[in-house]
């Protein structure tokens, strides 16, 4: 199988989630991505539920397309592993604190030191220029030091929440991709490598104001910064008869259909508050309760098939079990079962873009604790008597059928 990325190596010292995340992305588009584990292993390999020890059910979801070796690279034999590694690589990709990256000998300094060509990529909690440099980050502080609860109080909870997902790590996975690829196009262009640090303070404080700056935009403030829509307490799945409906009706056009569906053509258009968007946005709260009481008129079945009628934009309003059952997901393929080599037949959820050349797939599934060490060491040069002095230390391990396979 090839994919866009075939030919680039990765070193990924990442754990968790966040760089997990971006790192899986990187290896279904074909890079060879190469996990980096210490002696103690990625904590998510032991997040249940499991069948086996160290096999995680997150685990399985964010490290699928890679191999896995284990290195403690605080000995200085598990450091110069890495270097070797590195020497060959394109890119090292790591999420702990860059003063960590500097304790352990592996800063941007060392490693440019041994490959000029690299590219090395932080994602870590905040920029190395402010006071908050040297902070722990984990998604929730993260949520909470952009805003994120404070702006679900405001628009209805009883309590300031954190998202119910990895919102943060997530986006963060996403952004370290995008990030990633466009330095290995400026190094194909230049020849350079280069360090790129990826905050997630920062980043998710230029997420969220994307939408919220509003009029805080302008000298001086045209306004407090928050959008209105966004923030509306009415702003969620429509009640009806016997269940939930998730609709958005945005546009003008959408909604003199609506009006239009339900036998009041021509009222919204006699209502100065509901004439545009901008004047909308203005009573957003009026209009979503008024709104929320039409709904309770039908059953979840009609208004389905009356706002898809009129090109209302409608959808069910899902669980994480009906999810699985979604008709449109069904016929794309996302949810795929997997027989994995120790965990028997796992379901995962497959890559949502569509190519028609080098289409993205899952290239392998997520390895077992040091799987591939012995078969990465070989590839750096070392022999079967340096590997087994250095398991002997216990700055790597090996799998039996692993050895087995290298000594023939």
């Amino acid at each position: 199988m090839s994919g866009p990325l075939e030919g680039v190596r990765i070193i990924d010292m990442t754990t968790v989630l966040m760089g997990p995340y971006a790192s899986q992305m990187l290896g279904d588009m074909g890079a060879d991505v190469i996990k980096v584990e210490s002696p103690q292993g990625d904590l998510v390999r032991d997040l249940g539920p499991m069948r086996h020890k160290h096999m995680g059910a997150l685990f399985l979801h964010v490290n699928r397309s890679k191999r896995a070796i284990m290195l403690d690279v605080k000995q200085p034999e598990g450091r110069e592993a890495l270097l070797r590694l590195v020497a060959d690589a394109d890119v090292l990709l790591y999420n702990i604190r860059p003063q960590s990256m500097d304790r352990l000998g592996l800063s941007y300094e060392t490693v440019a030191a041994v490959n000029p060509r690299i590219l090395y990529v932080g994602t870590f909690g905040f920029g190395q220029e402010g006071p908050y440099a040297a902070k722990p980050a984990f998604d929730d502080l993260i949520q909470g030091a952009i805003g994120l609860p404070s702006l679900i109080q405001q628009a209805g909870s009883d309590v300031p929440r954190y998202v119910p997902a990895n919102i943060v790590d997530r986006t963060m996975g996403v952004f370290a991709v995008s990030s990633l690829c466009a330095a290995l196009y400026h190094r194909e262009k230049t020849g350079r490598g280069q360090r790129i640090d990826i905050p997630m303070f920062e980043t998710m404080v230029s997420h969220l104001l994307g939408d919220h700056i509003g009029g805080a935009t302008y000298d001086p403030p045209l306004g407090a910064p928050g959008y209105a829509r966004l923030l509306a307490p009415e702003r969620r799945p429509y009640k009806t008869s016997d269940g939930y409906v998730c609709a958005v009706i945005y546009n003008n056009k959408q909604w003199a259909s609506f009006y239009k569906a339900i036998g009041r053509e021509g009222e919204i258009d006699n209502d100065p508050r509901f004439k545009d968007l901008d004047t909308r946005n203005s009573h957003i709260d009026e209009l979503q309760r008024m709104v929320s009481e039409i709904f309770l008129e039908r059953t979840t079945k009609e208004w389905l098939e009356l706002l898809e009628k009129v090109d209302v934009p409608c959808m069910p309003l899902h669980t994480l079990t009906s999810i699985f059952d979604d008709p449109h997901l069904k016929a794309v393929d996302l949810f795929q079962w997997e027989d994995h080599p120790t965990e028997g037949r796992i379901r995962r959820v497959g890559v949502p873009t569509k190519w028609s050349d080098s289409q993205p797939e899952p290239r392998s599934s997520a390895p077992e604790f040091g799987q591939h060490s012995i078969e990465v060491l070989r590839e750096a040069g070392y022999s079967l008597e340096e590997i087994d002095a250095l398991i002997q230390k216990g700055v790597t391990c090996g799998v039996a059928n692993d050895t087995a396979k290298h000594a023939s």
